[in-house]
């Protein structure tokens, strides 16, 4: 049975009705600072917790409920301290109600100031929750509005809180401070993984099923991100984003983020199959479509600029799942509304990213590595063989590292005019993804540029791409078979660089 209440929230949404109807079941309601005065405005009767607690607020409220008054009351077991309690005239406190200082929000604003961060770090709150849900026998805790109306409803239909919701809502609560302490540290270690550390996310949204059908899925957002990405995306229509569409765009944006000029990613099932830089948006687009258009069937597209009215005439007659954009021209939306279940993305500020790390699960445990966002410059090039590549040849092997970070490896990947024209991802042998890289090439191989995510640990790929008629090859190199491999490239004259680097993506 509730007799007395603690109320002290920073978020005030339905604490009137909770309180009047605490006060219509005569349960006594201590209440602190500007909790108190709007609940005495709704001519709730209320003690102020230094009448109650014969000790005033003090430094400038940072020190309200910090009081064994206070903490004895919701700690007593009262089978147990009942003499203590009377000893020391401390009363019982049956139910807590406390919402939390709105860290998250100061710390989203991006001109706060780490003072203003600080002086929203909550001290009394959490220790009231904490001591609430740790006396689960005798005492009800709610930290959230959307918990006040199970109250009541209990309070109305039985005159008391049962053990059953009180475990429920004790969870929420150790839930509640759990998070609101990840946040403060992530905050203050800038999301940099330590020898420990936890991350918090919020639901975005239960998914209709997984992978495939007979597996539950859902999305969760990381907790005070604000950063531009797909589960921040706007979505303009249709239907709700499945778990391989959610994986599928995030692909796709991570390669097109490699691009500052005008570009087009197409990728299907986590990979490339067209990717393609320009000047005029839809001549890229048609360029990464045309790729390999037979994989870009029911595929992404992203693009980093506005998607306009002539390109959306261009989309509206393919079969795509989702178009990925900075924005949407009205004529453009207008358009591709005809195609109901085409879900549009809106991803702001596409070129910002402030991703550090990527995470990989393991049963057990995950992995963390640095992000894989640096750039390959000209002068980090070794030319390795006799014949020299061209300076055009050059761009052609520095736009093909770029797009062969976001190809699963192994990889092998062909370019030609600032444009893939063949792209073998995924092969657990280098000679396969060499064949399929040319398969995918077809006619447009003459004059192309190969490109590979780590060393040929044989002379055997080169022998078989000697025919036709490439401008050059760009590899890490590191194999103890290098000069074999030189030896190859010299003896068909196919120029060869190596970047000392590799760019495996698994």
């Amino acid at each position: 049975m509730i007799k007395r209440a603690l109320l002290s929230v920073y978020d005030k949404t339905e604490i009137k009705e909770l309180a009047l109807n605490l006060a219509k079941h005569n349960v006594e309601i201590i209440s602190t600072g500007g909790t108190a005065k709007l609940l005495k405005e709704e001519n709730v009767a209320v003690t102020e917790i230094e009448e109650y607690t014969n000790f005033p607020e003090i430094m400038d409220g940072r020190v309200k409920t910090i009081n064994p008054i206070v903490e004895g009351g919701i700690l007593a077991l009262r089978d147990v301290h009942m003499a203590d309690m009377k000893k020391n005239n401390i009363g019982q406190i049956d139910l807590v109600v406390c919402n939390l200082y709105p860290f998250d929000s100061v710390i989203k604003n991006s001109n706060h100031t780490l003072s203003e961060a600080f002086e929203n770090i909550d001290i009394g709150g959490p220790t009231m929750i904490r001591s609430a849900a740790k006396n689960i026998g005798w005492v009800a805790v709610a930290t959230h509005p959307k918990d006040y109306q199970l109250i009541m409803d209990e309070l109305d239909d039985r005159g008391s809180v049962s053990y059953k919701t009180r475990e429920h809502l004790a969870k929420k609560a150790f839930l509640t401070t759990s998070v609101y302490e990840s946040s403060i540290s992530n905050y203050l270690y800038d999301n940099e993984p330590q020898d420990q550390f936890t991350m918090v996310f919020d639901k975005f949204s239960d998914l209709r099923y997984g992978e495939n059908p007979h597996q539950t899925a859902s999305a969760y957002h990381l907790k005070g991100d604000n950063s531009n990405n797909i589960l921040n995306a706007k979505q303009h229509q249709g239907k709700q984003l499945s778990y391989n569409n959610i994986m599928d765009a995030d692909a796709a944006l991570c390669c097109l983020r490699e691009f500052n000029q005008t570009a087009c990613v197409i990728v299907k099932h986590a990979n490339p199959c067209g990717v393609s830089i320009g000047n005029d948006l839809v001549e890229t687009y048609q360029n990464a479509f045309k790729a390999d258009s037979v994989s870009a069937f029911g595929g992404i597209v992203a693009i980093n600029r506005k998607c306009t009215e002539e390109l959306a005439e261009k989309l509206k007659d393919i079969f795509i799942e989702i178009v990925v954009a900075p924005s949407f021209e009205k004529e453009a939306l207008k358009i591709l509304s005809t195609k109901k279940n085409l879900r549009l993305l809106e991803v702001q500020d596409i070129e910002n990213q402030d991703k550090k790390y990527e995470m990989r699960n393991l049963d057990g445990g995950i992995l963390v590595q640095q992000e894989n966002n640096d750039i390959l410059k000209i002068d980090e090039l070794k030319v390795v063989t006799n014949t020299k590549p061209t300076d055009d040849t050059i761009k052609s092997m520095l736009f093909g590292w770029q797009v062969l970070k976001h190809v699963k490896s192994n990889a092998i990947i062909t370019i030609k005019d600032n444009t893939t024209v063949g792209i073998g991802a995924g092969q657990v042998s280098r000679i396969d993804a060499v064949d399929i890289a040319i398969s995918k090439s077809k006619d447009a191989i003459s004059g192309s540029v190969l490109c590979s995510d780590a060393f040929f640990p044989f002379r055997d790929s080169i022998d078989k791409i000697s025919q036709y008629n490439l401008n050059g090859v760009i590899q890490p190199g590191g194999s103890i078979k290098d000069n074999e491999v030189i030896d190859a490239c010299n003896e068909h004259k196919i120029p060869m660089v190596f970047t000392g680097r590799r760019c495996f993506k698994h």
